[in-house]
């Protein structure tokens, strides 16, 4: 655990549909209809609830967010946020990918979310470089807390070990010196 202006920041190497926080965010895709990876794990565990409420909302630019019930996942809410697909990092993919953090925050501290759990967006199917990727979420997360200071637990929560030791390397040396 590391400590960031009195907010915590956990890495977890494990499923984001088990955390017990108050939101877990989606990597989602424009429809917010359901997809593979993350997307697709959060739809089947939360059950069709969470289908129909995104049926409603009708879509999300890349970049933003929104907001749903969590359907049968112990965590209260899901903030489902669209990162970009990777094309050549000269297409405004970090700037894109920075915004649906950082957008995600804001929804979370508009609901008055203390604690929200966070999966590695855009590096599955969306082919985002890890490493990079992993730079712009911890600034992104960073720069919220730093402004807003409302967040009392951040956790990242990895599917695998490349992703855990990543998140871990960047840090340990942004916050560990």
């Amino acid at each position: 655990m590391y400590i960031y202006n009195k907010t915590k920041i956990n890495i977890i190497q494990g499923d984001i549909t088990k955390m017990e926080v108050d939101a877990i965010v989606n990597a989602a895709n424009n429809t917010l209809l359901g997809g593979g990876g993350v997307d697709g794990a959060i739809h089947r565990a939360g059950g069709p609830t969470i289908l129909e409420q995104c049926k409603k909302i009708g879509g999300c630019p890349t970049g933003e967010a929104r907001i749903t019930t969590a359907g049968n996942m112990p965590s209260r809410y899901v903030i489902h946020t669209v990162g970009p697909v990777y094309r050549d990092g000269t297409s405004g993919e970090e700037k894109l990918l920075y915004n649906a953090y950082y957008n995600s925050l804001k929804l979370a501290k508009e609901y008055n979310l203390k604690t929200i759990a966070f999966p590695a967006i855009s590096t599955g199917v969306y082919n985002y470089p890890k490493l990079d990727a992993a730079e712009v979420a911890t600034r992104a997360v960073m720069d919220f807390i730093a402004k807003e200071n409302f967040i009392e637990e951040v956790y990242f929560v990895l599917f695998n070990q490349d992703n855990y030791q990543i998140y871990k390397e960047i840090l340990d040396k942004k916050l560990n010196g």
